[in-house]
């Protein structure tokens, strides 16, 4: 991690500006052009700029990250009932189901995150999930979330890897890949990218972006929201050939009673975890700091560092309650 520490603590000076959510500075570059698009799959807003030769090339690599995006959608999304997430939930209490290779593998990526995070990270939330409806202002009360919490146990999801099979052990028991399945995409759209012999570009999907490369000799501008203003930023980060994921209780929510509930869910409560107002992951892969982006909510910003100190290449920077920043120290900003 020393190499990226360098370049952040070098390039830091920037922090702690007032500027739009996310800049990028660029330099003077040979030849072509830079290509931007957005669309709303997943559930939420895909942004893809890169920089091309042609034209034609900077067009289709765009159409193919739209269309990867839309792929990952339609085999894992909770909402589509013909999606093979949902045919879980539907059968896997009643016995095996059989699942693409693809989505068996994150599935079990799953509960690595889930035993590195003693729990907090917990893809059977959505046992209790489920009841809640952020549109519409629906939460469960203490009866429902009683009944259904007993459901919430990432050990008892049977995974066979001979038969690329999915059980539920407990009754009630549901999944949901929404904490991670984006960052997935990002990182498959990135892959796609390379493959296609792109060198400079941005993929986001929601609070999850990846970068690859430069500007030309600069690095990508990413900032991070302020929890209650979108137009005010508390961090802007330089960054390349890098993964960033922000989660935030400001991203799905309502408030009642001067109550916030919000998506992300404490899987030993049932109800959303409040002990940060904004966590974001800094790490190889989109997968990887979209799972870990979560925990920090649950664990609080103390614990969470902690248990991110013990992995190679991450660092952190969460948003309390009380409004205080907290940062590992690769992201901390220069003494004054």
């Amino acid at each position: 991690m020393a190499r990226r520490e360098s370049m952040l603590l070098k390039l830091l000076a920037l922090a702690l500006a007032a500027a739009p959510v996310t800049a990028a500075v660029t330099a003077p570059a040979p030849a072509g052009a830079w290509h931007q698009r957005e669309a709303a799959i997943m559930g939420t807003r895909i942004a893809v700029e890169l920089w091309s030769k042609t034209d034609a090339q900077g067009e289709a690599a765009i159409d193919a990250v739209m269309a990867e995006m839309n792929r990952v959608d339609v085999l894992m999304s909770h909402y589509k009932p013909e999606s093979q997430l949902s045919r879980i939930n539907a059968k896997a209490g009643a016995g095996p189901v059989r699942v693409d290779r693809e989505l068996f593998d994150l599935i079990a990526r799953s509960l690595e995150f889930s035993r590195l995070t003693n729990g907090a990270f917990d893809i059977t939330y959505a046992s209790v999930g489920y009841l809640y409806d952020y549109r519409h202002h629906v939460k469960p009360d203490e009866a429902q979330i009683e009944a259904h919490l007993s459901s919430v146990d990432w050990r008892s999801l049977a995974l066979d890897p001979a038969n690329s099979t999915v059980r539920f052990m407990k009754p009630g028991m549901r999944i949901d890949l929404g904490g991670f399945a984006k960052g997935y995409a990002v990182d498959r759209s990135i892959e796609l990218l390379k493959a296609r012999g792109i060198e400079h570009a941005s993929v986001s999907a929601g609070g999850d972006t990846r970068i690859l490369g430069d500007r030309f000799g600069r690095p990508w501008i990413v900032g991070i929201r302020h929890p209650d203003d979108a137009n005010r930023v508390i961090l802007r980060i330089p960054l390349e050939n890098v993964a960033l994921s922000t989660s935030g209780d400001y991203e799905r929510y309502f408030d009642e009673n001067g109550v916030r509930y919000h998506h992300i869910i404490d899987p030993r409560t049932g109800h959303s975890a409040s002990k940060v107002r904004s966590a974001t992951i800094i790490g190889p892969t989109a997968t990887q700091t979209d799972g870990l982006s979560k925990t920090a909510f649950v664990l609080g910003p103390e614990k969470a560092l902690e248990i991110l100190s013990r992995i190679p290449d991450i660092d952190a920077v969460f948003v309390g309650p009380d409004g205080k920043v907290y940062y590992t120290p690769g992201l901390a900003p220069p003494a004054k």
